[in-house]
């Protein structure tokens, strides 16, 4: 019996339009840009998600695309620049050149070989600035030989947006991820304008947020940290940027917020891919110290187990030093002296350490709080100027619980002023235990109100709306009378302390 003709073609329909359907799902909301080139029709959807990907530092997904760029058409001169500066992670100082020069490789052996083989001129001369990114010499010389061939390449073709993208990222990373203010200022100005020309361009908000995201800049970057998750909803990166503005603001409800969904879009790839969760990485930090400020300890505690097991369990070195910094706020920022042993581990950092020590002289050990001492004071370590600090704030909780408060103060002054000089580093605080805020604590015990409340001062603006130091403050300020000031600060922690665990409430006596 002959099969009817006109069910068989509605079945065939309908899976077309289900497969489809199912295409249509899996596009990545990423953005929009455009950026004009020679490859193959075909090929464009995959070449532009990459420079997408790529704009939202999502790297590795922007590599795949661009290969599948060239998979399609395999003398996609731009397909291979692509993948290249996938390899380069200018504000992570991260750079693999063996990686970038082997894609260029496959499109043609040479810069030589490859400025000829171009399809036109403006091809050319993008390829062309990474034989400066991927050239001879230092990385630092390097990354800034690039900014000036990017800004070339942006004076050659004023009409190119992606080339102005660029070289607002070039300008960012010729710093070597030190925080320069003239120089971040100058790469808002160039990413400014392409806002102006198309709002949804996830390059030009993302470099602003990294330009803005010091407690001096913040409310600038404001506007730019507001689109960017809508702008790029299925990029993880995209959805934790916005918090680099808000955590320098200390808005800690968006700074949560935020970081949630960078996890939740981070385990969905992770899952579409399958691997497993990420208990251990950054979006998950940010939000556990996030967490902690609004004074959410149970939900902290629950995030800080849960990377506690991936690293007993074998994390990777990159899990094993967030879980470090994580074991770190829990015991510094919530005094929680037993949260150092009650999460330790077998971990060779030297942070990991300082928390040991930090803990134990709180606890009344002082010879554990001496040998973790020793063990900071090593040459290597030595060298950061962060654990300078810490070798410094630990020598002076031990000089103090010998009687030795003028030694303490002396040594918490140092580390201070030391601080000070140091570039502002986005996110939780870079010195674990604020300095200022440890010596206006000292200050505290030592009867000494208004310097107390000088030092709590100058911690907030490192590190703005911090509740430790928030509760420093109010309560120096009672102390020296200063009534308005004290319940200034009151108020501060009443917002950020809205709806805290019960339990962490009671502590300060609150119902």
């Amino acid at each position: 019996m002959k099969t009817p003709i006109l069910p068989t073609f509605a079945l065939l329909l309908g899976i077309l339009l289900a497969g489809q359907n199912d295409l249509l799902a899996q596009e990545r909301r990423l953005g929009s840009l455009d950026f004009p080139n020679s490859g193959a029709p075909e090929a464009q959807a995959a070449f532009l998600e990459g420079v997408l990907l790529l704009h939202s530092f999502e790297f590795d997904d922007a590599a795949a695309e661009f290969k599948e760029a060239q998979e399609i058409d395999s003398d996609f001169a731009l397909a291979y620049w692509g993948e290249a500066m996938t390899y380069n992670h200018p504000l992570w100082r991260q750079q693999d050149k063996p990686a970038a020069l082997a894609a260029l490789g496959r499109y043609a052996t040479s810069s030589q070989a490859r400025q000829s083989k171009a399809p036109t001129p403006r091809e050319a001369a993008y390829l062309a600035t990474l034989d400066v990114l991927y050239g001879e010499g230092a990385k630092t010389e390097r990354d800034v030989a690039y900014m000036g061939a990017m800004e070339r390449l942006m004076g050659a073709y004023p009409d190119d947006i992606e080339a102005r993208a660029f070289y607002s990222l070039a300008i960012l990373g010729s710093t070597d991820g030190e925080r320069d203010f003239a120089t971040y200022m100058r790469a808002a100005a160039v990413a400014q304008p392409i806002v102006d020309l198309n709002p949804n361009h996830p390059g030009a908000v993302h470099y602003i947020i990294h330009s803005f995201d010091d407690p001096v800049h913040a409310p600038l970057g404001l506007p730019a940290a507001r689109a960017y998750s809508g702008i790029a909803p299925d990029a993880g990166h995209a959805q934790h940027m916005v918090s680099h503005i808000f955590m320098a603001s200390g808005m800690w409800d968006d700074v949560v917020a935020a970081n949630i969904l960078a996890r939740d879009v981070q385990n969905g790839r992770n899952a579409q891919l399958g691997q497993p969760s990420n208990p251990c990485g950054h979006y998950t930090a940010w939000l556990h110290y996030g967490w902690l400020q609004q004074g959410k300890v149970e939900d902290a505690e629950r995030g800080l187990s849960e990377c506690h097991e991936r690293v007993l369990s074998g994390g990777t070195p990159g899990e094993v030093n967030y879980f470090v910094n994580m074991r770190a706020r829990q015991v510094l920022d919530m005094g929680d002296w037993d949260a150092a042993e009650r999460f330790s581990a077998d971990v060779d950092h030297p942070s990991y350490d300082f928390i040991t020590g930090m803990a134990a002289i709180r606890k009344g050990d002082r010879d554990v709080a001496q040998g973790m001492l020793i063990k900071l004071g090593s040459s290597t370590t030595m060298d950061n100027p962060h654990l300078r600090i810490a070798h410094m704030e630990l020598a002076a909780l031990i000089a103090l619980d010998g009687g030795g408060e003028d030694l303490a103060i002396g040594l918490l002054t140092e580390a201070s002023v030391l601080e000070e000089t140091l570039a502002i580093e986005f996110g939780p605080p870079a010195s674990l235990q604020p300095p200022h805020e440890l010596l206006g604590a000292v200050y505290l015990m030592s009867d000494r109100p208004a310097e107390a409340a000088h030092a709590f001062r100058k911690a907030l603006e490192f590190t703005p709306r911090r509740t430790n130091s928030l509760v420093g403050l109010s309560t120096a300020a009672s102390a020296m009378g200063e009534d308005v000031e004290a319940a200034e600060a009151m108020a501060r922690l009443q917002a950020i302390w809205k709806s805290a665990d019960p339990a962490f409430l009671l502590r300060f006596g609150w119902h």
